[in-house]
């Protein structure tokens, strides 16, 4: 038996259920199905997310994620309040830790205001009285709309919405291969006009199912934070170093959470194979062998310098090495107030193997029967709203 749909969207993180919400009032009466191979929404990328809600300000205007991250920022704040989910609005700091950094204040300036978004240059005077603790070189910027929230509280609302508006969500449901016009599951065949392949860690592997990620393949990365004992609101701000721009990566920094508590991190390990959270758990030999291939591909040849981030990110498997990193943005940062390990996370960064560099911005492809989100690059978590919009946008001019 094969249940047929008009769209079927395949994945149920947070840019999967916004898809799918989208799509339902965008066309009506239409039968939109998600399928999720895990008994939760949210049980990756999603729901281990960090919580930020980004502002926008490090992203140059002409990419996509700088438009998605500023409206992101307002649309997900306006539902969090609509909807009485937890919210801190406690900003953003990004400090300097010496003279040299302060060219890239400027530049974070520059593109804050050629992107649209509220960010304010203080100086040091100004920064302590933010946050008393903090250390910062000469001046440092401050970010008023940056907020935290509880991206499993979120997660669980946005799946009721979703059914509450006529979305068909199938858990438990794991994708096999491409069959015909449709899909193959564990659950029997799905077929639809259009298929939206929303599936992080295996959007690539799915994109080829249908001719598509030809010269891409997701590397994973592996986050981790390290939670303070101190109590809730000992920490006014999240602060963050200034980010090299060349990575997808912001740096260990602090964190306020949507509670209050305190952590550090996040780490960007190299995983070895999508799925690595903890000791061999969901293990792939298959996987492993190619995640090998490709790292070693990278330590020989890379735009980015593989090898060094690889070292550098390895070492913050130590706790003290972590806690050493955070102490350069915030004074009286003891490594006996940091000893819980949060739960890991793993980003799915797409790799361009002709280009050998990290995709920085979103790669959509498609065509009048499917289309694939290969990269939702970090902040994919605050740009769900207006990049499922734009995605409905497209789906709108391909299908017939």
């Amino acid at each position: 038996m094969t249940l047929e749909s008009d769209f079927l969207v395949i994945g149920g993180g947070i840019m999967g259920l916004s898809i799918a919400r989208e799509l339902r009032k965008r066309f009506h009466g239409s039968r939109v199905v998600l399928v999720e191979k895990e008994t939760h929404c949210g049980e990756h990328a999603s729901g281990r997310n960090s919580g930020v809600l980004h502002a926008g300000f490090y992203y140059t205007a002409d990419s996509l994620k700088a438009r998605f991250t500023r409206d992101g920022n307002r649309a997900l704040t306006e539902y969090c309040e609509s909807r009485g989910l937890k919210i801190n609005k406690c900003g953003k700091l990004v400090v300097a830790q010496n003279e040299g950094e302060l060219k890239w204040l400027d530049e974070l300036m520059l593109r804050a205001e050629k992107n649209g978004v509220d960010l304010q240059m203080i100086d040091q005077k100004e920064a302590e009285s933010i946050e008393p603790r903090v250390k910062t070189c000469q001046r440092a910027l401050f970010s008023p709309t940056t907020s935290s929230v509880d991206p499993g509280e979120v997660m669980a609302r946005l799946h009721e919405d979703a059914l509450a508006e006529g979305v068909d969500i199938h858990l438990g449901v794991r994708y096999l291969g491409r069959a015909g016009d449709g899909i193959a599951t564990s659950a029997g065949n799905y077929q639809a006009k259009f298929i939206i392949n929303c599936a992080g860690l295996y959007a690539d592997t799915i994109g080829r199912d249908f001719g598509f990620s030809k010269h891409y393949r997701i590397l994973p990365f592996k986050g981790l934070y390290l939670y303070s004992s101190e109590p809730a609101g000992s920490l006014r701000t999240n602060i963050y170093p200034v980010p090299d721009l060349r990575n997808p990566f912001l740096g260990v920094h602090f964190t306020v959470t949507a509670s209050g508590a305190i952590k550090i991190g996040p780490t960007a390990i190299p995983a070895f194979w999508r799925e690595q959270y903890q000791g061999l758990e969901n293990f792939s030999g298959a996987e492993l062998m190619e995640i090998l291939f490709r790292q070693a591909g990278l330590f020989v040849s890379s735009n980015f310098d593989f090898k060094r981030l690889a070292w550098e990110e390895i070492q913050k498997y130590s706790r003290r090495h972590l806690v050493s990193l955070a102490s350069n943005l915030l004074q009286d940062v003891r490594p006996s107030r940091y000893k819980k390990w949060g739960r890991p996370g793993i980003r799915a960064q797409l790799l361009d193997l002709k280009e050998k560099k990290l995709e920085m911005d979103f790669v959509i492809e498609n065509d009048d029967k499917s289309m694939h989100i290969l990269n939702a690059v970090s902040p994919a978590f605050t740009c769900a709203f207006p990049f499922a919009h734009y995605a409905c946008n497209m789906a709108n001019l391909l299908v017939p």
